[in-house]
């Protein structure tokens, strides 16, 4: 079984902290067996504080880092001085722990100071909070900092956003160990989005509604069960009972993209669960995603996630065979 080590330093916050075992924790086969077996453990097994006013108690020591497979970083309280140690003694010996080429490594929100301090991040992509973006960018000039999207993956270290960015960089990893199927029956039970990008803008200008004002989330919903018909700007608001101006301004601060981009992203979405749970032609799989042709899902695909619908369904099948340290995935680095 796939052990993911989520390690709590000193300040911890107690959300970011729940987040790895309430998302592998959650996660099934088949058969209901689970896929993951989460621990947590601090520096030196004794109890952490965190950043609220409690401290957790942990079952182990950092010993345990040797046997995972996967190492979550939860972010702490701290400064963000240039002159902070963000490696110290007992942190630097606990990371020669890991197992060079077998242990991936996530660090989440500003938990990638101390990523970078170690040296993991030199030359490679990563994220952090927009609002530290800067900061760490003068702190570590050789990481490839991409400041506006909410995960980066590169293969065998991940780093997100923050906050709720830390469920999405997890259910991403579900996804990519165990496929879609896994991944969505995970988000439903936690009552979070299946799948938001990784190049998803993490800072979008979101007003809350007025308490009388119509939202577009019933349309949403209802676009979603007729992906694989046309839908055109002008269903879309009718069914919303507004006009095409009001319907795209709400849509837009709603979920902070057009309604066409968004049902692109559905369509893709959906594209890639049927590669991955059914053998139908890709001719088949355009036409149940709205594509209407291979072709249109092809473009889109290479587009959103860069390969072909055939290459993504070999590679998706194959996964479960291909170590770690090869899956050279690097997922939205860039928009």
């Amino acid at each position: 079984m796939h052990r993911v080590v989520v390690l709590a330093l000193a300040g911890v916050y107690p959300f970011e902290l729940s987040i790895p075992v309430r998302i592998f924790g959650t996660a099934e086969g088949p058969g209901g067996e689970p896929l993951y077996e989460v621990l947590t453990c601090s520096l030196d097994g004794g109890p952490v504080r965190t950043s609220a006013d409690f401290s957790v108690t942990v079952e182990h020591t950092a010993d345990v880092l040797a046997t995972a497979d996967t190492v979550v970083i939860p972010p702490f309280t701290c400064g963000h001085d240039e002159d902070r140690e963000w490696l110290p003694k007992p942190l630097a010996d606990a990371f020669a722990l890991l197992r060079p080429g077998r242990t991936r490594i996530v660090s989440i929100c500003t938990a990638s100071y101390v990523l970078a301090s170690a040296g993991l991040l030199d030359g490679r992509p990563a994220t952090t909070h927009w609002n530290e973006a800067a900061d760490f960018q003068r702190m570590f000039p050789e990481v490839k900092v991409d400041p506006g999207v909410l995960f980066v993956d590169d293969g065998d270290v991940l780093t997100a956003a923050g906050v709720a960015a830390g469920v999405d960089l997890c259910l991403h990893l579900v996804r990519r160990d165990h496929g879609s199927e896994v991944a969505n029956r995970v988000a439903r039970l936690c009552v979070v989005p299946p799948w938001r990008e990784g190049g998803q803008a993490q800072f979008i200008e979101r007003p809350v509604p007025e308490p009388s004002a119509a939202t577009t989330s019933a349309t949403r919903a209802w676009a979603l069960g007729r992906l694989q018909r046309p839908l055109t700007l002008g269903e879309l608001a009718g069914h919303a009972r507004m006009s095409v101006r009001t319907f795209s301004r709400r849509f837009r601060d709603e979920v902070g993209m057009t309604p066409g981009q968004w049902l692109t992203q559905q369509r893709v979405e959906h594209a890639r669960r049927l590669l991955e749970t059914t053998d139908w032609p890709v001719d088949r799989v355009a036409g149940e995603a709205g594509f209407g042709t291979a072709a249109s899902m092809r473009q889109h695909m290479a587009v959103a996630i860069g390969v072909s619908p055939m290459a993504y369904r070999q590679t998706f099948r194959a996964q479960e065979t291909v170590p770690v340290d090869s899956a050279q995935e690097t997922v939205a680095v860039s928009r």
